[in-house]
C-alpha cells in the first residue's frame, strides 16, 4: 500500500515529532533494503542525488511532497517512514546523533563526530556505550545531597547578588499577562484559564498522578495533568503556572542538579510574577511604605495568595521597588529550614558547603519563636539581637500534610518603621552561632540527665540518601512514562 497523497506526516500533524536526523535514517533503510542506488532514485523521484543525500543524513528537513514521492517509489506508507528502524546499525547512528546534541554533552563541551556510512559498528557501539555512561554517572552525581547541596549555595549567591529580582521573567509574566486582559486585583481561574489556552495547553485533573510529582506535562498532546485530590501541601494555581513556566521559559531537561534547581527558582518566580504582577503589586507596596504600614497579610489578601507566596513574592520586589534588603525563611515546626534568602546580612546557619536549607534555625528567632504563640491566626513580629545587628521580624504559622510550617520576613532594625507591627514589645536575643547559644543543652539540664538519658534518633533519610536517578531528580522515570501510556490511550 502506497501513500495517499492527501495523508498527513512527519511534516503535516506529528509535525516535531521526528527530527531530521531520525527520519533520514529511516529513508536510507528503506532505500537499501529496496536495493536501490541514490542514482536510481533520484532519478525515479526527479530529485537530485545530493539533495537525497542530504535529506538521508539528516541535514535537510524533507517536504511533504518529497516524501510522498519517496513512499511510492519503496511502496510505503507514512508509518513505514517514521517506524522505527530494525537495523541495530541505524538504531545506533539515531542514538548516537540524540546522545551528542543533549544538553549533558553540550554542557560537558564534547565534540559532535560526523556520523557516516564508513564508521565500524565497533566505534558506534563505544561513543554510544560511553555517552550513556556519562548521563549514568551525570544522574548519579546530580542527586546525591552533597552535590544538592553544593548547587544550592551556588544558586543561593546569585540570588542575593542579584536582590532576588529577575527582570527577564517579569517581562514575560506581564507579556502573557497583557495578552489574556489582566487589569488588576487576584488573577482569577478564568485567566489561568485563558492563558493555559493562548499556550496551547489543556488541563487535567486525575486521581492516579505519580506519587513523586506535583505535575505531568504531556508535550505530545500538550495537556498538563494535576491531582484531583485538594491537598494544602501545594497551591494548585502555582502548581499549574510552574508547569506552563517551564514551557513559557523555554527549558530544556536538567543536564546536572544545579539546572534542576535553577529552574525550579525560575518557575517559582513566573508563578509568582502572574499571581502577584509587578506592577500593581509594587504600586501596592509604595503606597503602603508611604503610610508606614506594609503588611504581608494585606499584600496576601489583595491578591488572594497565602502568606508564604506574600512573603516570598516580598522579597522579589522589597530590594529592588523599595530600598528594603530583607530575609526570608521557611522552617518546619522541628527548627529545619526549608526555604531561606537573605541580602540584609542575617546570619543563617550553613553547612561546610554553604548551604542553608537543612540547618536548624536558632530556637530564639521569630521563625522558631512563633510556634509557641497561642494565637495562630494573625502574625507574629519580634525584635531578635544578633551578632550582626538586631532585626524586626513578622511570621506566621500553616499546617500543612507534612506538618507546621512558619514562613516569615525580617529586615533590619532601622527599616522596621515601614512596617505595621514594629510597636511590639516582642524581644530576644540569638547568639548563634555560638553554640552556648542553643546548639547546647543548658548546663544544669546536662548535669541532670546527660548520664541517663539514652534517645532513639528518627533519622530524616531524605537528607542522606541519593535521590531516584532520573531525568528531573527525585522522579521515578518509569513511573511517569507508564502514567502518560496509561492516559495516551484514553
Amino acid at each position: 500500500m502506497t501513500v495517499d497523497d492527501d495523508a498527513s506526516g512527519p511534516t503535516g500533524g506529528e509535525q516535531g515529532t521526528f527530527d531530521p536526523f531520525s527520519l533520514g535514517r529511516r529513508l536510507r533503510h528503506l532505500r537499501k533494503e529496496r536495493g536501490l542506488t541514490l542514482a536510481q532514485v533520484a532519478e525515479a523521484s526527479g530529485l537530485a542525488s545530493s539533495q537525497l543525500s542530504l535529506m538521508e543524513n539528516g541535514k535537510r528537513e524533507a517536504k511533504l511532497s518529497h516524501l510522498q514521492k519517496l513512499a511510492r517509489i519503496y511502496g510505503a506508507t507514512f508509518d513505514d517512514l517514521t517506524a522505527p528502524v530494525p537495523s541495530r546499525r541505524a538504531q545506533l547512528e539515531i542514538e548516537l546523533e540524540r546522545l551528542m546534541r543533549s544538553p549533558l554533552a553540550r554542557a560537558k563541551g564534547l565534540p559532535v563526530v560526523r556520523i557516516s556510512p564508513r564508521m565500524p559498528l565497533d566505534v558506534l557501539e563505544s561513543l554510544v556505550a560511553l555517552h550513556r555512561e556519562l548521563a549514568r554517572d551525570a544522574a548519579e552525581r546530580m542527586a546525591t545531597p552533597e552535590e544538592a547541596r553544593r548547587a544550592n549555595a551556588a544558586l543561593r549567591d546569585e540570588m542575593r547578588a542579584r536582590d532576588n529580582y529577575f527582570g527577564s521573567i517579569e517581562e514575560e509574566a506581564a507579556k502573557l499577562l497583557s495578552r489574556v486582559g489582566y487589569v488588576s486585583g487576584p488573577l482569577s481561574q478564568n485567566l489561568i484559564g485563558e492563558i493555559t489556552a493562548h499556550l496551547g495547553f489543556t488541563l487535567h485533573h486525575v486521581t492516579d498522578l505519580p506519587h513523586s510529582t506535583r505535575s505531568v506535562s504531556d508535550l505530545k498532546t500538550k495537556r498538563i495533568y494535576l491531582d484531583a485530590a485538594t491537598t494544602r501541601e501545594y497551591e494548585p494555581r502555582s502548581v499549574l503556572l510552574q508547569a506552563l513556566g517551564h514551557h513559557v521559559l523555554d527549558h530544556a531537561p536538567p543536564a546536572n542538579y544545579g539546572d534542576f534547581l535553577r529552574q525550579r527558582i525560575e518557575t517559582n518566580y513566573f508563578a509568582a510574577a502572574l499571581m502577584l504582577p509587578e506592577e500593581p503589586a509594587v504600586r501596592f507596596l509604595q503606597e503602603a511604605k508611604a503610610r508606614r504600614e506594609l503588611a504581608l497579610e494585606d499584600l496576601r489578601d489583595a491578591f488572594a495568595v497565602s502568606y508564604e507566596a506574600a512573603a516570598h513574592r516580598f522579597t522579589n520586589l522589597a530590594t529592588r521597588h523599595l530600598g528594603i534588603p530583607v530575609h526570608f525563611q521557611r522552617v518546619h515546626e522541628s527548627g529545619t529550614i526549608y526555604k531561606a534568602y537573605e541580602n540584609d546580612g542575617v546570619a543563617f546557619p550553613r553547612d561546610n558547603l554553604g548551604a542553608i536549607e537543612g540547618q536548624h534555625a536558632c530556637r530564639y528567632w521569630t521563625s522558631r519563636e512563633v510556634f509557641g504563640v497561642p494565637d495562630k491566626f494573625n502574625a507574629f513580629n519580634q525584635y531578635t539581637d544578633t551578632p550582626t545587628g538586631t532585626f524586626w521580624c513578622t511570621a506566621r504559622v500553616d499546617a500543612t500534610p507534612s506538618g507546621y510550617f512558619s514562613a516569615g520576613i525580617g529586615v533590619r532594625y532601622r527599616d522596621s518603621k515601614w512596617f505595621r507591627g514594629r510597636e511590639t514589645r516582642e524581644h530576644s536575643v540569638s547568639n548563634c552561632p555560638d553554640p552556648s547559644c542553643c546548639r547546647r543543652a543548658p548546663a544544669d539540664l546536662s548535669a541532670r540527665w546527660s548520664e541517663y538519658a539514652w534517645p532513639s534518633a528518627r533519622t530524616h533519610a531524605h537528607l542522606l540518601a541519593a535521590l531516584p536517578p532520573g531525568t528531573f531528580p527525585g522522579v521515578d522515570d518509569t513511573e511517569v512514562y507508564q502514567f502518560l501510556d496509561a492516559h495516551h490511550q484514553i
